[in-house]
């Protein structure tokens, strides 16, 4: 039966990478991470064991999207189903590529609210991971994958002990005292050095509740 997998890497697993490159059009610096988005041969964390074939084509698939013009986009933590919440996302995947077993992305981070509070965060030394998102067969028996597609990949908070759960950062600012006002603000946030100074330390604090 076809699932709904999440398979999430940390900070030090995913290799992260933060990237500025010039725009082309001359409008300022974008911001990247970069690094493994899913690894291919070994058993993970969920017991589930990718062979790079299937992990190949996945990337391959994508990559197919992005050539076509479609825009892959990614979110601040993930949903427990497949869809894409606009209000959440943060970034897009730029492109894909494998190194060995494991597949590679490449995402910029977006002037969106979300993708403002992802900037903030690393800015701040915030270590973030990520999660792939996607959809494939599982043998219960082996755990191996089959017939498996990505979906997408999300920006996941860095686990603050090993084999803990990512703290759901969407959620924490939904439920947490400076949560909302960092929303809020980084809606506003544009090119006002004086705004993304407050927002910084409305991040802060917000990492300082959140304990990562």
């Amino acid at each position: 039966m076809n699932r709904c997998l999440r398979e999430t890497l940390t900070f030090t697993q995913a290799r992260v990478e933060l990237l500025q490159e010039d725009a082309p059009d001359g409008s300022g610096k974008k911001l990247y991470m970069q690094g493994i988005c899913i690894q291919g041969d070994k058993r993970n964390a969920n017991e589930r064991v990718y062979p790079t074939r299937e992990i190949n084509r996945a990337v391959n698939t994508i990559n197919e999207q992005l050539t076509s013009g479609m825009s892959v986009l990614g979110e601040v933590d993930h949903p427990d189903d497949l869809k894409i919440n606009l209000d959440r996302v943060s970034h897009m995947i730029e492109k894909m590529w494998m190194d060995g077993s494991d597949g590679y992305g490449k995402m910029r981070i977006l002037p969106t609210p979300m993708g403002q509070l992802v900037k903030t965060m690393l800015d701040s030394g915030v270590k973030l991971g990520v999660s792939s998102r996607g959809s494939g067969n599982v043998d219960d028996r082996t755990g191996h994958v089959s017939d498996f597609e990505i979906v997408t990949v999300d920006v996941v908070a860095q686990p603050s002990a090993p084999n803990a759960y990512p703290t759901a950062v969407y959620e924490g600012l939904m439920n947490m005292k400076y949560g909302h006002r960092a929303l809020e603000i980084a809606k506003e946030v544009g090119t006002d050095n004086k705004v993304q100074r407050y927002l910084k330390e409305e991040v802060k604090r917000l990492i300082k509740d959140l304990k990562i």
